[in-house]
């Protein structure tokens, strides 16, 4: 399996605790298995560095996605495959990023999780803390998530990670992204 273009992206969007950043991790090792030059940006760890001057306000949420979408886009012009772990709540931000693309290679994978299981997995204690009202403007919560109407590929948790990967790599095959294994 070997890209067939010049990179593209893999943006993953889904709340928190859905499975993003499992899933995007289990793509990225089956790709290097297959040769396939990437690299991934997680949302949590870009919070941590680039947007560390962000908050959570709607405002801060647009930013924060601006940011990621220009460095996949940098990333992707350098000829790599770029996956992207990130919340992205709103279908503007990610129609914005979608626009830095060249047609197809903007892959929009929606890992469709209900709010009650993702806020069951919560092992950050994040969900308890925006219902006690300690963290405000948590997507789900009390600022909004606006799913995905098409994206390219949807999972969720009737998938294993393996399965939504091997979901995913199908679908880069048949949009020519990838040569056949």
């Amino acid at each position: 399996m070997s890209p067939l273009r010049d990179g593209f992206v893999v943006w993953f969007t889904g709340l928190s605790g859905a499975g993003k950043s499992t899933i995007a991790a289990r793509l990225e090792v089956a790709l290097r298995q297959h040769a396939v030059a990437v690299y991934s940006v997680d949302g949590d760890e870009i919070r941590r560095g680039l947007n560390r001057d962000l908050g959570y306000t709607d405002e801060d949420r647009v930013e924060s996605i601006r940011r990621i979408s220009e460095l996949a886009r940098i990333l992707v012009s350098a000829g790599l495959v770029v996956i992207v772990a990130a919340i992205s709540p709103f279908a503007e931000g990610r129609q914005r990023a979608r626009s830095l693309f060249a047609e197809g290679a903007f892959i929009e994978v929606h890992v469709d999780t209900p709010l009650e299981v993702a806020e069951a997995r919560d092992t950050k204690g994040l969900y308890r803390a925006a219902r006690e009202g300690r963290l405000l403007n948590f997507t789900g919560i009390d600022s909004p998530y606006e799913a995905p109407t098409s994206p390219e590929v949807r999972v969720g948790v009737q998938h294993s990670p393996e399965a939504a990967v091997a979901d995913i790599v199908g679908a880069l095959v048949s949009r020519g992204l990838l040569g056949p294994s």
